[in-house]
């Protein structure tokens, strides 16, 4: 835990002056490359896009490379610089640093950045994350469908600066708690990942029958199948007629809902095929294969409606909606249904072809069982990840917390 009192004493009489970027340090724009211009080595380089998804407080090796060649017609960080992102789909992402600690210099991106001063490039690393920081900036952020900043916004946000080993022992304590919290993290996302683990094991044993035990169909001789069409995200209501998106398949729903996210007008809904209460809704579209065939069991009492890149299974008195929305989560399905995937960018498995994969069809007791078995394992299995996804936000807003108040001084009003 970090003891306030501390901070309190190292500034003891030590006048803290809020000044803007701009005056005590110096923006340089990187110029222009693209992702098919990176290498797997080379001369390092820093992608825009990376800033994101890849770097953090400081970095000293790189994610990617360019050619010699091409680098040398480039703008290049140094050690010690900050390389700062201005560019993104949203406002949140723009501003963000990564102090630069490599022993090459590196090419920035021309939607970077890089900030050269005399301040602890690491305390300012941490600063351009605080919730002060972007306050300041947003003002400064042209929006659109590609939101950025421009040099005068950010030269205009103040920062803090305390004496030198003031800002070294800042970075110090944040090092140390980045250092724990990401440890922390990563056990609790260990523990998540075993549980899944676990969870898949006993699925894919309850799922898994002997040869001779129980009768193999095609998934066409125990229910009808039918294609959905339309349904753009455009045709949304706030109310109306309850309606099943097939991305929201793979991004929202689990294996069964008795509500569904959407609503269409009443007017939309005549167009589209409707879901019963039973019926499972089966993706037949992604960008990825892992995300085609994936299923809800629609449990609703009133009738819902889906569009396209969906198939709805209609069971008739021989399968269970549910026992089959758990089977299409099995080994054995991807199996099949990899082999009636078509497309490269866009992969697409047919209600045709769907409707000739083959599923174990046990007596429907023996499905209800299997069902109610999992059931109480997908309950106790989302209940255990929902702590743990809790416990792990719970640890980042610990962690930016306790950032923010190391990196707040006392001050006049600040005007950026």
């Amino acid at each position: 835990m970090i003891n306030p009192n501390s901070i309190n004493k190292l500034l003891d009489g030590v006048e803290v002056e809020w000044k803007p970027l701009g005056e005590v340090g110096k923006f340089t724009r990187g110029k222009r490359f693209v992702k098919t211009d990176m290498l797997s080595e080379g001369f390092p380089c820093i992608h825009y896009g990376e800033m994101y998804t890849h770097y953090n407080i400081w970095a000293n090796t790189p994610k990617s490379f360019l050619s010699h060649d091409l680098a040398a017609k480039l703008r290049v960080a140094n050690h010690g610089d900050v390389v700062i992102v201005a560019a993104g789909e949203t406002i949140e992402d723009i501003g963000n640093g990564t102090a630069w600690l490599g022993n090459t210099g590196v090419v920035i991106h021309d939607a970077c950045f890089s900030y050269r001063s005399s301040l602890n490039p690491k305390y300012v690393s941490y600063f351009l994350r605080t919730k002060h920081f972007h306050d300041q900036i947003k003002k400064h952020i042209s929006t659109g469908k590609i939101s950025a900043i421009n040099e005068t916004g950010l030269r205009k946000a103040k920062i803090p600066i305390p004496p030198p080993e003031v800002q070294e022992e800042i970075v110090r304590i944040l090092d140390a708690f980045t250092e724990l919290t990401a440890k922390l993290t990563a056990e609790l996302t260990a523990e998540f990942t075993a549980r899944k683990k676990q969870y898949t094991y006993y699925r894919d044993k309850l799922l898994t029958f002997d040869e001779g035990e129980v009768e193999w169909k095609t998934l066409g001789a125990v229910g009808e199948l039918v294609r959905g069409n339309g349904l753009p995200k455009t045709d949304f209501t706030e109310c109306g007629v309850p309606a099943i998106h097939y991305g929201q398949i793979y991004t929202y729903y689990g294996t069964f809902t008795t509500e569904t996210k959407s609503f269409v007008s009443y007017e939309t809904a005549q167009k589209l095929k409707t879901v019963d209460t039973g019926d499972v809704v089966i993706t037949n579209t992604s960008e990825n294969l892992d995300d085609v065939g994936k299923a809800v069991a629609y449990l609703g009492k009133v009738q819902a409606v889906t569009g396209g890149h969906a198939t709805i299974f209609k069971p008739s008195n021989q399968i269970s909606g549910k026992y089959l929305a758990y089977f299409t989560q099995t080994q054995m399905f991807a199996n099949q249904k990899r082999k009636y995937a078509k497309g490269t960018k866009v992969i697409d498995v047919s209600a045709t072809d769907m409707s000739k994969i083959i599923i174990p069809i046990p007596p429907l007791t023996d499905q209800e069982r299997i069902v109610s078995i999992l059931d109480k394992f997908d309950a106790l299995t989302s209940s255990i990840t929902e702590g743990l996804r809790r416990e792990i936000e719970l640890r980042k807003k610990q962690y930016e917390y306790y950032r923010n108040m190391l990196l707040s001084f006392p001050k006049s009003e600040v005007e950026a």
